[in-house]
C-alpha cells in the first residue's frame, strides 16, 4: 500500500466537531488502524481479519454448517459462501456432506488449513502486539473488557 493510501486518523487542518465525541467512530478509526496492521502481517497467505476468524472458528468447531458459521460472524449467508469459497480456492477449508441432510454442508480445515493456521495465528498475535504496543497489559484487558461489555448489550429496538 503507498503511503498516500494509508489511513490517517487525524488530517490536520480538518475540524471533527461531534465525531472526537463518538465512541463507534473511535472504535472504527482504531479498527482501521488495526486491520493495515493484520492485512501487511498476512499478505502472504492471502489472509484477512474475516478470513483468519472463519478459519479459527473452523477449526475448534469442526463440522460447523455454513449456517451456523455466518450467524456466529455475523454476516449475511451470501457472505458466508463466499468466504468459503476463497477458503477452499486456498486449499484452507472444505464443504462435507452431512449425511441425512443434502442441502447442509458441513465445513472442516484442510491439513494445509490446519498446519498454516498455526503460522497465521503466531503472526496475527504478534500483529496484534504489535499494533498495541503502547498499552500497557493492564490498559489492554481493561479495553478488551470494555469492548466485550459493548458488544455483549442487547441489540437495539427496532
Amino acid at each position: 500500500m503507498a503511503d498516500n493510501d494509508r489511513f490517517v486518523p487525524r488530517v490536520p487542518g480538518i475540524r471533527y466537531g461531534i465525531l472526537d465525541e463518538l465512541t463507534g467512530y473511535a472504535v472504527r478509526r482504531a479498527q482501521i488502524r488495526l486491520y493495515e496492521f493484520f492485512e501487511s502481517a498476512l499478505a502472504s497467505w492471502s489472509i484477512t481479519p474475516q478470513r483468519f476468524s472463519a478459519m479459527t472458528i473452523v477449526s475448534l468447531n469442526p463440522g460447523l454448517k455454513l449456517t451456523d458459521l455466518a450467524r456466529i460472524m455475523g454476516i449475511a449467508r451470501s457472505g458466508v459462501v463466499a468466504l468459503v469459497d476463497a477458503l477452499e480456492a486456498l486449499n484452507y477449508m472444505e464443504r462435507q456432506t452431512v449425511p441425512g441432510d443434502a442441502r447442509a454442508f458441513a465445513l472442516v480445515l484442510t491439513d494445509k488449513g490446519e498446519r498454516d493456521l498455526v503460522e497465521i495465528t503466531r503472526a496475527v498475535q504478534a500483529c496484534d502486539q504489535e499494533a498495541t504496543r503502547m498499552l500497557a497489559d493492564s490498559d489492554l484487558s481493561t479495553l478488551r473488557a470494555m469492548l466485550l461489555r459493548i458488544s455483549d448489550a442487547p441489540a437495539p429496538r427496532d
